[in-house]
């Protein structure tokens, strides 16, 4: 099945109507969601991303489009060349994809900081049609409810996790509201030597900063030292406990909701990524950040 979905995708690629006479698509690695080719025409380098919707993790290309030209006007995005139901075609920007290692990096921390602040303060003034929303108790309540009602492996853990995840949104506490990138990634950030560029922007919209902060600590492994500047560089004041506990339930929410996400991709997937391993290596995160929290 996984060789059918590739091969589709790659016919699916060489039609698009976009490209300046015939394509060669070179597949591209690192994806765990979409099907990626790079294609090189007469008129430069462009991405291809082959992906429907998927009702299952809340995904509206629609939405996806919506948001990735707002980022693009507000410089933070690669042009968005072309879109169709199902393939959208960017623009190829000569970089760097950055490693977790990158993102912990000391020299990092302000153009990172300086990069989300665009992000949550710019994108809304480019942003058209209905408001996108991602609230991640939201998607961890609808995980929860689609992992009872199906045959998966994980069905007895879902009333704890979502007694933790009630206990976690509790300690949140009120929020300011941003527009957020949603899945930061190590790999969704490009480094062309002179400024930083998001891709991926199918899970954006409005949500707390407090999301994007605790997934970029927690899709790169921050020490608490590491955690803790990156709070009080982007909010620019020393870090208050109410603050730093509200930013910890969201850490931890962002861990379930990641180990959450890959184990009702292994109901649906067809992509050929052990997603089990996934599960097993989040679940092993989210259990010791939420011990953490939790005994604090």
């Amino acid at each position: 099945m996984a060789r059918q979905d590739f091969e589709a995708a790659l016919a699916r690629t060489r039609s698009l109507t976009c490209w300046s006479g015939r394509v060669s698509p070179e597949p591209l690695g690192g994806g765990i969601s979409n099907r990626n080719f790079l294609v090189r025409d007469r008129t430069g380098a462009y991405v291809v991303r082959i992906g429907e919707d998927r009702p299952e993790h809340g995904v509206s290309r629609h939405r996806e489009v919506q948001c990735h030209r707002a980022a693009h006007a507000a410089g933070l995005a690669p042009e968005l060349v072309h879109a169709e139901a199902g393939a959208l075609v960017l623009r190829f920007i000569e970089g760097r994809t950055l490693t977790p290692a990158d993102v912990r990096a000391e020299a990092m921390l302000r153009r990172l900081v300086a990069l989300l602040h665009r992000c949550h303060r710019e994108i809304p003034r480019h942003l058209r049609g209905p408001a996108p929303f991602f609230w991640v108790y939201h998607a961890i309540r609808d995980y929860a409810a689609r992992l009872a009602a199906a045959d998966s492996p994980y069905r007895s853990l879902v009333p704890e996790l979502s007694r933790i995840a009630e206990a976690l949104e509790t300690a949140t506490g009120p929020i300011d509201v941003v527009f957020a990138h949603n899945d930061l990634l190590a790999a969704n950030i490009i480094d062309d030597g002179k400024r930083l560029w998001l891709i991926d922007w199918e899970y954006a919209g409005y949500n707390s900063p407090l999301f994007d902060l605790g997934g970029l600590a927690t899709n790169n492994e921050f020490t608490s030292r590491e955690r803790d500047r990156l709070l009080e560089a982007y909010f620019d004041k020393p870090l208050q406990p109410g603050l730093a506990r509200s930013a910890a339930a969201m850490r931890c929410a962002s861990l379930l909701r990641e180990a959450m996400w890959s184990m009702v991709s292994e109901l649906h997937s067809t992509l050929a990524f052990d997603y089990a391993l996934y599960t097993k290596q989040n679940l092993e995160r989210f259990d010791a950040a939420w011990r953490e929290f939790d005994g604090g």
